[in-house]
């Protein structure tokens, strides 16, 4: 059956929306510490030989690891976490001096050793593409994000419950994560904007748009709503349409 040059077009960008997924898909299984105990060796092996954790702090921290990202850190305590790695609470106090210092001995440490270096060294992949279209570098985002939270969601959890809520994380977070990541985000805004991909906005707009959107599918996904019959594929699709057609020039 003859098609006509739309459908033949429609069909066309189909498949290259088929193939670009195809090909993201393959580069977010590449493999990424993806479980506690991983995380905590991994953790324990980038610490200075001087602040090198013993068996027993190895356990409190992943104990609170648990426990903050089940309960959140204002209704968790250390009783509990105590509990948990098998230690009296006196120990924990012996090693962190207030609860918050344990979850700043979580959080920092994941900040710097573990989530930024696999910010630059798996997401700038992504970042630093030139993709055909601001879809499909969307999409790109989408799909190895999603993988990483999946595979990190602890921690995730813990970060994105907590960082709100205390300026030291919030600065913390800033320095290592937000502008290294930023920086790559605007330059890829402005490629997009000189393609004609993206109306003319100040690429800060653009950003707070795009990255409002997929924080807001992420924070749904696995912290607001995560009992929900989601399809991811489906969700990545429909957060693409919404954000490029609210993007594109007229």
């Amino acid at each position: 059956m003859n098609m006509t040059p739309d459908a033949s077009r429609e069909n066309d960008n189909k498949e290259a929306a088929s193939s670009t997924r195809n090909s993201i898909v393959s580069r977010s299984d590449e493999r990424e510490p993806d479980d506690l105990a991983e995380w905590l060796q991994e953790l324990s092996s980038q610490i200075d030989q001087n602040d090198k954790k013993t068996q027993k702090q190895l356990k409190i921290l992943q104990s609170a690891i648990e426990v903050f990202a089940e309960k959140g850190y204002a209704a968790s305590s250390t009783s509990e976490i105590a509990q948990r790695a098998g230690v009296a609470e006196g120990t924990i106090f012996r090693h962190y001096k207030t609860k918050k210092e344990l979850l700043l001995s979580i959080v920092t440490p994941v900040m710097a050793k573990f989530i930024a270096p696999f910010v630059l060294r798996d997401f700038h992949k992504v970042l630093e593409s030139r993709y055909e279209t601001y879809g499909d570098f969307l999409r790109a985002i989408l799909i190895n994000r999603l993988a990483f939270a999946k595979k990190n969601l602890p921690m995730l959890k813990i970060m994105l419950q907590e960082i709100p809520f205390h300026p030291d994380l919030r600065e913390e977070y800033k320095d290592i994560v937000s502008k290294q990541v930023v920086s790559k985000l605007t330059n890829a805004v402005v490629y997009y904007q000189q393609k004609g991909e993206i109306i003319d906005l100040p690429s800060s707009a653009v950003l707070r748009f795009t990255v409002g959107s997929i924080f807001g599918f992420l924070i749904s996904r696995f912290i607001l709503l995560p009992e929900l019959d989601w399809h991811d594929e489906q969700e990545i699709e429909w957060t693409v349409q919404f954000i490029t057609k609210g993007l594109k020039p007229e």
